[in-house]
């Protein structure tokens, strides 16, 4: 059966550029991105591709460092991502299968990958920045969620909005399956549009490895994989950063 992708990447993206500034809430992550390309990288760093660049608020301050190019499968996505930045290229395509007819010098894929919740999607995906990379040039991977960091059931609260509009999300992440490669998100969003309230809900699968696993389909691959944490508030992530060999 054909899975029905996350409604926050159709019908309801009109909600994602009220979560996260472009120019601040995602600058940090950023820094962290260009610091590993440029500590890792062997040889100049110009082009950098972004696989799954959604709403391309990473793109927003990677495009200031890198001739950037993005790529995603949600057109109403790379719809928001051209409109924040204009002088970009983007290109619709599935981070699996996609060719292009070109290499960069380096590939960013940041929360996109947890969407790979099947072991021959993730490796899928690898094969992918693997391909579009140069020799020497370096991807740089950041894990939402592995087997270590996972835990069951938890549940967050967030609030968002602009004039006449307000929004809070509860969302909640669970492994119902834990001999399996994957966990649930669902998220149930409280809009009040002038005062007026509906809910909806959202519900999708996320991949859920363990960093060994991460590490290994990545050296398999083809990769010298470079492991270092990344903070942010209370949470902590782990980044890979894979020179091609």
């Amino acid at each position: 059966m054909e899975e029905v992708p996350a409604r926050l990447y159709t019908d309801l993206a009109w909600l994602w550029p009220l979560w996260g500034d472009a120019a601040t809430e995602y600058a940090d992550y950023d820094a962290h991105v260009v610091d590993l390309i440029r500590r890792h990288a062997i040889g100049r760093v110009d082009t950098l591709l972004v696989i799954g660049c959604g709403g391309g608020k990473n793109i927003f301050n990677l495009k200031r460092e890198f001739e950037v190019t993005g790529l995603d499968i949600s057109p109403v996505m790379l719809a928001q991502a051209r409109e924040l930045n204009p002088e970009v290229g983007f290109v619709h395509g599935d981070m699996r299968s996609i060719r292009l007819e070109t290499c960069f010098d380096a590939v960013l894929m940041d929360d996109a990958i947890a969407h790979m919740h099947r072991l021959d999607d993730f490796v899928a995906a690898w094969r992918t920045a693997h391909a579009h990379l140069r020799p020497g040039g370096v991807l740089i991977a950041t894990a939402d969620v592995t087997t270590e960091s996972f835990e069951q059931n938890r549940t967050t609260l967030g609030r968002a909005g602009r004039e006449g509009l307000e929004v809070v999300f509860v969302e909640n992440s669970y492994d119902p399956d834990p001999a399996d490669d994957s966990c649930e998100t669902t998220i149930v969003y409280l809009i009040r549009e002038q005062g007026r309230l509906r809910v909806e809900t959202d519900h999708w699968k996320t991949g859920l490895f363990s960093r060994a696993t991460w590490r290994q389909e990545l050296e398999v691959t083809g990769f010298d994989v470079h492991e270092t944490g990344y903070r942010y508030g209370e949470d902590s992530y782990v980044t890979f950063a894979c020179v091609k060999r």
